[in-house]
């Protein structure tokens, strides 16, 4: 039996009244209202939640006994120590570096005394273990100062240099260093502060309260990527942080406001370029391939005090909110603080909490406990109730009804992957684009038959790379393999040939030296001390020189005693 008609459309995370609705097609005024924008294909509208399960305000969150940073970034690549334990460091001062051309730094985040570096769980969907700087702060809160820039004055290489030592990265999830982001020049500088996903609201808190240091950001950054224009794009239904932001453009003619439908994953840098260029980011590049970086405005805010005052990224914005916490809000939060001393600073647990989700409920990823630390790209802790989980339905056949394909932002063709993976032609979903995937959850979430099929796609992103991977050893192996055997039949070669150098050689002296002389005149006396002559002899002289020889010995030797004279000595 296939499932109810009116079930179809229903979400995982929450109840009808807060359930997104795919996105219609066509393009009218009710979805684009006096915009000239473009639209992404597919996606999500979410429905408006109650404002008493949204962040609001900023409040600070109280430092814990304990800092936990991971010597890891959000791609798995490994952070140096600078440190050791037992060493006492201040705020902003370096505790480790990446791996990227300006090795933009890990600053600690609060002054004090490391006192381990220790195994714990990241926050990641694997829960992958991590050595973790352990830091116990001192409450003096002792910070190290860099000395202020001119944004607008300072060379751009002396302000990358700047982004890298105050630890500035992605810190709207990607965490890629941003030094390194804008180190290809650009045309245009696209500020992102869509958030799309519900129950996130960092972002726009950060534009209600700090506007002017955003788009103080923006210009710094345009100004580093050599960008002419830049643009801070919002939501349409942040009413109050797009007229913060529009008083604090006042000065900046480069740069513009737009507002963006709310539908996810416009958030998405791709598709944000799509939105608002009207381009299409080709398979396997970047957005500066074209000429257009993007960042998030946390980011900005980030490298506006990096450069103007000198401050290292040691706190950030984390919205908590859902059914399942007591006080939703927006905390100020040190990096490395743990997610259970969070949640206790928003009141604690609910009596019906039920999952934790660290970001957005279609994109996050579920923690099994909260016992791990946020990081830099940390910007939502979700806690679902009961009510806001649905259980996992019974997985029936794909009845092909194209949904999945009509709300993909990417355009792919989910149904048909799904159908080359489970076949196990991984090379063949591939060709169609799997890696393009950006695992926004549209597909599985509108999927009538209850299929996991980001699931299966994370499944085959990962057989694939592992399958490149053996590729890419077998292919250096056997080039490893021809070039020893290149090189053998080259040293081979070599060898002949210089051995049938000196056979033409000693054939070219044969030919070019003079008849040798008879024995009796080319002999040299032994009496005289002339030195060795080198001279060609046959076999006859040979046998000649030994006999002379011999008779020479003898004559040193002396004659030998008569034999009577040796048997009387023999008699007593």
């Amino acid at each position: 039996m296939w499932p109810d008609p009116a079930h179809r459309k229903a979400w995982r995370l929450g109840p009808p009244a807060s359930r997104p609705q795919p996105v219609p097609r066509r393009r009218d005024a009710a979805y684009n209202p006096g915009m000239s924008l473009h639209r992404i294909h597919g996606g999500l509208a979410p429905a408006a939640l109650p404002r008493t399960h949204v962040p609001t305000a900023i409040r600070p969150c109280p430092l814990p006994a304990r800092l936990y940073l991971p010597l890891v970034d959000d791609a798995g690549g490994a952070l140096f120590a600078h440190v050791a334990p037992g060493r006492r460091v201040r705020r902003g001062e370096p505790l480790a570096h990446a791996a990227d051309a300006l090795a933009t730094v890990l600053p600690a985040p609060a002054a004090g005394l490391v006192v381990a570096i220790k195994e714990r769980a990241t926050a990641t969907r694997d829960a992958r273990s991590a050595p973790h700087l352990v830091l116990e702060p001192d409450g003096s809160d002792e910070a190290v100062q860099l000395p202020p820039l001119d944004g607008q004055q300072a060379d751009p290489a002396v302000l990358r240099r700047r982004l890298a030592e105050a630890g500035v990265i992605g810190l709207g999830g990607a965490g890629f260093p941003a030094a390194q982001k804008l180190a290809a020049p650009v045309e245009l500088l696209i500020v992102n502060g869509a958030e799309c996903e519900p129950y996130i609201g960092c972002d726009e808190a950060l534009l209600r309260a700090y506007a002017a240091d955003v788009v103080a950001g923006t210009a710094v950054l345009a100004r580093i990527a050599g960008a002419s224009r830049a643009v801070i794009a919002l939501e349409d239904r942040m009413h109050e942080a797009g007229a913060a932001v529009q008083a604090a453009l006042a000065g900046h003619p480069q740069i513009t406001l737009a507002r963006v439908p709310t539908v996810y994953p416009q958030g998405g840098e791709r598709q944000l370029v799509e939105v608002l260029c009207a381009r299409e980011v080709p398979a396997g590049r970047w957005p500066v391939d074209i000429g257009i970086a993007v960042q998030n405005v946390a980011t900005a805010a980030a490298a506006w005090r990096a450069v103007a005052a000198g401050e290292a990224v040691t706190a950030r914005l984390v919205s908590v909110a859902g059914r399942g916490v007591a006080g939703a809000g927006v905390f100020e939060v040190r990096i490395g603080t743990p997610v259970s001393a969070l949640i206790e600073a928003a009141g604690g647990y609910a009596p019906d909490a039920a999952r934790l989700v660290l970001g957005g409920p279609l994109m996050g990823v579920a923690l099994p406990h909260d016992d791990v630390a946020l990081t830099r790209t940390s910007n939502a802790i979700v806690v679902l109730a009961g009510e806001d989980v649905r259980p996992r339905a019974p997985e029936l056949p794909c009845i092909r009804c194209g949904d999945c394909a009509d709300v993909c932002p990417v355009r792919l063709q989910p149904q048909e992957l799904l159908r080359l993976l489970r076949d196990g032609d991984v090379d063949g979903a591939a060709g169609l684009g799997l890696a393009d995937c950006i695992e926004c959850g549209c597909c599985a979430f509108v999927c009538p038959s209850q299929i996991p099929l980001v699931e299966s796609y994370r499944q085959g992103k990962t057989a694939h790379a592992l399958a490149r991977a053996a590729r890419v050893r077998a292919d250096h192996a056997r080039e490893r393999y021809l070039a020893r055997t290149a090189r053998l039949a080259r040293e081979q070669a070599e060898k002949v040939a210089r051995v049938a150098a000196r056979r033409e050689a000693v054939a070219q002296e044969q030919a070019a030296a003079p008849t040798p002389r008879a024995p009796a005149e080319s002999a040299v006396p032994a009496e005289s001390g002339a030195p060795a002559v080198a001279a060609r002899m046959d076999k006859s002289a040979v046998l000649a020189a030994i006999a002379r020889g011999k008779a020479r010995r003898a004559q040193q030797a002396g004659p030998a005693p008569p034999a009577g004279d040796a048997e009387q000595k023999d008699t007593p």
